[in-house]
């Protein structure tokens, strides 16, 4: 159930529009269910409908007036509540309509139980579906009545009713989702034929320039260069920014003036100095250096997406909160990145991730450096050609969401929780269409049987517990050519294999074949170490074992605790 609350000065026209059968052509049969006495005059049941409904009007409106009298009147003493049922649940009866109102009257402070000095009020039925409350906000000791955070507290209540009857329960969030659009936006929107709303395009436009940008700066001219959309900054008597506002072109009021929308009205992280905060925590970018191998961005995301989980599992909530906020700005900037077929699954996931990016739980930016710098590399060098880099991002991003799921469920956050999974579908649809391609290239290149058995021997020996489901996978093939380019540029196909489980582990794995081509390949991309390397090693692990200097070293002879030195 779902409870929208609004306050007003004309009891009269409120009641008129309850009862409204001509203008409201989904009006059906009102009536009263309820009132705060139970003897209320009803215009629903009588055959003077006017009349009925001034006497209503009169006696809801009577201790109004009386407070007027004596200057304590509110300003808008007209209380309204509109409850309406899922579209899933069962019809309610009359009775059990009433019996909905009583509570949340009660719970808002309206008409607390047991007090005879409550507000006045009634509940009308006019649709099977909805009960609407009108309320006038005065007591009959003429204090005006306590509801603050009405809003909240009528959610609580229905909430207890769902469960209590059987009936839908609505995913109820923190208060830190992006604001609803407004009917009228819809309305507009429907006119205009755009099939999003403006509010909802401004909003991922704003997301994307916050993801690419380094600096406030940066976030604003993006901003300005964006087609159809108008930008006004904000600022204060000194000359700095205040705060920034954007409109779409093609939307406008009567007057042809445009719909501005503040940062902070698209969603509460997009206001500007929230935005500074998460600038803030983005290292800059070094300088190449002439003779040193300079990693790959994507595989730095890739690395930095897949330590994600691990940090979820932590106790630090905040540092927890912030790597969401910056993965979240990765899947923001991803479309810009990828071919044009696959960007609408991942716009959907972009989109949907963002409600599962803020809690209650405030956000330490400055612990998800390393993910943000990556992203700004990645936006501002050649896409990969190949594919598998975007594999590899979308499949460490799917362990991210899973991971997300849980530690969202553990904190009670519903809509996260729900939007998280729903990111899920559409990011694995974008997966398997991205790994499509260079899985079949790998495939192609498959090396000898001989080649084959001996990586067989390698699986069998790195991942024993998962050898079976990785070499029956039908990306097996593409696994062997992985570790096969790997050995050729001088890796240990077995040593891979068992960094590359180290760092995952396959038991939630759909493909863990799949998998371990991503690590490998990710992994192989490092510089191999060099032949001598080995022999060095065991050289040197030689020496210090017959030296007895060194073993000495090694294994201190322990001291009484009475001769020991302070």
């Amino acid at each position: 159930m779902i409870a929208k609350i609004s306050g007003g000065k004309d009891t009269a026209g409120l009641i008129w529009y309850l009862f409204d059968t001509k203008k409201a052509k989904d009006h059906i049969d009102p009536h009263l269910v309820a009132s705060w006495d139970g003897f209320a005059p009803d215009p629903g049941r009588t055959d003077d409908f006017d009349a009925t409904k001034r006497l209503l009007v009169a006696d809801l409106d009577l201790h109004v007036k009386q407070a007027r009298r004596l200057g304590r009147a509110p300003e808008r003493p007209t209380w309204h509540c509109s409850i309406r049922a899922a579209k899933t649940d069962r019809i309610l009866r009359d009775e059990e309509w009433a019996d909905i109102a009583r509570r949340v009257v009660a719970a808002t402070g309206i008409a607390p139980d047991g007090d005879p000095d409550g507000c006045r009020w009634v509940a009308v039925r006019h649709a099977p579906d909805h009960i609407h409350i009108a309320a006038t906000k005065v007591r009959a000791d003429l204090r005006t009545a306590r509801h603050w955070n009405d809003y909240l507290t009528a959610d609580r209540e229905l909430a207890a009713i769902e469960k209590e009857c059987g009936l839908f329960q609505v995913v109820r969030g923190d208060r830190t989702a992006a604001k609803r659009p407004t009917r009228a936006e819809q309305e507009k929107a429907q006119r205009a034929g755009h099939e999003k709303l403006a509010r909802e395009r401004l909003r991922t436009i704003v997301r994307t320039a916050v993801a690419a940008a380094t600096s406030t700066e940066e976030f604003l001219r993006l901003l300005n260069q964006t087609d159809g959309v108008l930008v006004e900054v904000v600022y204060f008597p000194s000359g700095d920014v205040r705060g920034y506002k954007v409109a779409s072109e093609d939307t406008t009021t009567a007057s042809k003036q445009p719909v501005w929308f503040s940062g902070s009205e698209l969603a509460p992280d997009l206001s500007l100095p929230k935005i500074k905060k998460r600038l803030a925590s983005i290292d800059p970018q070094p300088a190449d250096q002439p003779g040193r191998r300079r990693r790959n961005p994507w595989h730095q995301a890739a690395a930095a997406s897949e330590r994600i989980p691990h940090r979820l599992q932590q106790s630090d909530d905040e540092a927890s909160q912030a790597h969401l906020a910056a993965f979240g700005e990765a899947l923001d900037a991803l479309p810009l990145l990828v071919p044009q077929p696959l960007r609408p699954h991942l716009q959907e996931a972009a989109a949907a991730f963002e409600r599962a990016t803020r809690s209650r739980i405030h956000a330490e930016h400055h612990h998800a450096r390393a993910l943000r710098s990556a992203v700004r590399v990645m936006l501002r060098e050649p896409a990969p050609r190949d594919g598998s880099a975007l594999a590899m991002f979308l499949d460490a991003a799917i362990l991210v969401v899973i991971a997300a799921v849980r530690w969202h469920e553990l904190r009670h956050h519903d809509q996260q929780v729900a939007a998280a999974q729903q990111t899920l579908l559409h990011l694995q649809a974008a997966y398997d269409q991205a790994a499509a391609a260079p899985l079949a290239a790998l495939t192609q290149r498959r090396p000898p049987q001989q080649t084959v058995d001996r990586h067989i021997i390698h699986v069998r020996r790195a991942v024993p517990a998962h050898a079976d489901p990785v070499i029956d996978d039908p990306a097996f093939a593409a696994l062997t050519t992985a570790l096969a380019e790997a050995e050729t540029a001088g890796h240990s196909p077995e040593q891979l294999l068992r960094q590359a489980v180290d760092q995952r582990a396959l038991e939630d794995a759909r493909h863990p074949a799949r998998v371990l081509i991503w690590r490998v390949q990710r992994l192989s991309a490092r510089s191999a170490p060099s032949a001598e390397a080995p022999a060095a090693q065991a050289l040197n692990a030689t020496r210090l074992s017959n030296n007895p200097v060194h073993t000495a070293a090694a294994v201190p002879t322990p001291q009484p605790s009475s001769t020991r030195r302070r």
